[in-house]
């Protein structure tokens, strides 16, 4: 499905959401990826959901990536006598293993893990930070606090802890069971929670077997220490502003996320910005203007990217949510500035003929009259260079591997057209000219660019690049067999 933007939309699903009719809508508004969010609904609904999804990519013949989203370890207190208990700041506050129903001075904290890595002078923060709290004294079975930042505590209210690196795995035994449902439905993309450290990738990717993309959640401050490690062993990233709001001060946030992009579109993977978009959608169907702005900043830097939560899966106007988000983005990407800014981070030094390839093809797409690069891959290797580049005419990633177009369809700028499996490039050439016309990119008097890798079918080739007239009869007047 064509789009009038580069940059990709992600939506949840959840309960205003999840029909075959709203999904289609959704998709149609400009979905281009569906995120099924494995902390809410039980397997069986989430299979549904899979479902409707792959039924509306067959009925409007549209490639749609799946990610799926682990829930990753929660660490929560447990229960009060009086169901809340309001937290005085300098009063005292104990966290222990007593399962016995809290009260104003104290709750139990069923995970000994965390207090295994306590020391005295760290945070402990709860309920999305409100609370905050700060350990005085502890031991393998408590941790004696003293109120900085009241407020109302409540059952099973969630607690981070951003001081210490937690002697946790990132995939609790919910995650491991979700992770082996979601690969055996044929979800594009695997996303990961709780990352601190690039062996949490590792050790999912062991898991996955091949089946899912992963991308990692930067929402913890070790990943962010660790992010380039972290990087180098994952195929995408969404940095979860929410999470890193709560355990960094809220104004390191935008200097991260500026970072994080670049050093994503360096590597040649997506990056998707998440968390509190629209926020407001939620419940009014018109944005706040901040709102706008945090969403246009994210498209300025270069995110792949951007993605709704609770706007499209809890919301009132879902479908208005998806409609602003894409209205925003065709804004600013039809401004000046957003190409120079875009032309001003282009920093990649590449070394492989890959490389050469695809930044070539966007220096004479962007210099000569050239409606659309076409790039045939296999692995999807070649379309997400092709995106590095963030070239100024449309990209058409054509594959024979349906996997490999839904999980492009992530990617910053690609459209994903399914072609026969080839063996000659007359073959590819011909077809290229045909998809570029059909997806209205170009006409029979355009030219396009392709490039493809010789032998055919082999990824890690792309050795070809090839400026063609998107008139079948030139091409097999002028093309040897």
């Amino acid at each position: 499905m064509k789009r009038q933007r580069n940059v990709k939309i992600v939506a949840t699903l959840g309960p205003a959401s999840d029909s075959y009719d709203m999904i289609r809508s959704l998709h149609e508004a400009g979905v281009d990826v569906f995120r099924l969010n494995m902390s809410h609904g039980t397997q069986e609904e989430i299979r549904i959901k899979h479902g409707l999804i792959r039924q509306v990519e067959e009925d409007l013949d549209s490639p749609i990536a799946i990610l799926a989203d682990l829930q990753g370890p929660k660490l929560r207190v447990g229960n009060f006598a009086n169901e809340s208990e309001d937290l005085e700041v300098g009063a005292a506050f104990r966290m222990d293993l007593d399962p016995a129903d809290g009260d104003a001075s104290r709750v139990c904290l069923p995970h000994p893990e965390i207090f295994a890595a306590l020391q005295p002078g760290v945070a402990l923060l709860v309920n999305d930070g409100k609370i905050r709290l700060k350990v005085d004294d502890c031991g393998p079975d408590f941790a004696n606090c003293t109120v900085i930042a009241g407020g109302t505590i409540s059952n099973h209210k969630g607690v981070n802890v951003p001081d210490v690196e937690l002697p946790l795995a990132a995939l609790s035994e919910k995650d491991l069971s979700d992770l082996e449902f979601a690969c055996s439905l044929g979800v594009d993309w695997l996303a990961l929670s709780f990352v601190q450290r690039a062996e949490d990738v590792t050790e999912a990717r062991d898991l996955v077997k091949g089946r899912a993309a992963i991308m990692c959640k930067i929402e913890k401050p070790n990943a962010v220490d660790r992010f380039d490690a972290i990087l180098a062993v994952s195929d995408g990233i969404m940095v979860a502003r929410g999470d890193l709001g709560v355990e960094l001060p809220v104004q390191a946030v935008p200097p991260i996320q500026k970072r994080l992009v670049r050093k994503c579109r360096a590597a040649a993977k997506p990056v998707i910005v998440a968390t509190q978009m629209l926020e407001s959608m939620i419940e009014s169907p018109m944005p706040t203007r901040a709102e706008v702005s945090d969403v246009a900043t994210a498209i300025y830097e270069g995110s792949d990217a951007v993605m709704l939560s609770a706007e499209s899966a809890a919301g009132q106007f879902p479908v208005k949510a998806v409609q602003t988000m894409d209205r925003v983005a065709i804004e600013v990407e039809a401004d000046p500035t957003y190409a120079q800014i875009i032309a001003a981070s282009r920093n990649v030094k590449g070394t492989s003929v890959a490389d050469g390839i695809v930044a070539a093809a966007r220096e004479i797409a962007e210099t000569a009259d050239i409606k659309a690069i076409c790039c045939f891959t296999q692995s999807g290797t070649t379309a997400l260079l092709t995106a590095r580049e963030r070239p100024g005419v449309p990209i058409i990633a054509m594959t024979s591997l349906r996997g490999t177009a839904r999980r492009l369809a992530l990617s910053w700028g690609c459209t994903c057209v399914m072609t026969v499996e080839l063996q000659r490039f007359k073959g590819a050439v011909v077809n290229a000219a045909r998809a570029a016309r059909a997806e209205g990119f170009a006409t029979e008097s355009d030219q396009i660019v392709i490039t493809a890798g010789v032998p055919f079918n082999v990824p890690g080739t792309t050795n070809i690049l090839r400026v063609a007239p998107c008139d079948e009869r030139l091409i097999y007047r002028t093309d040897p067999e």
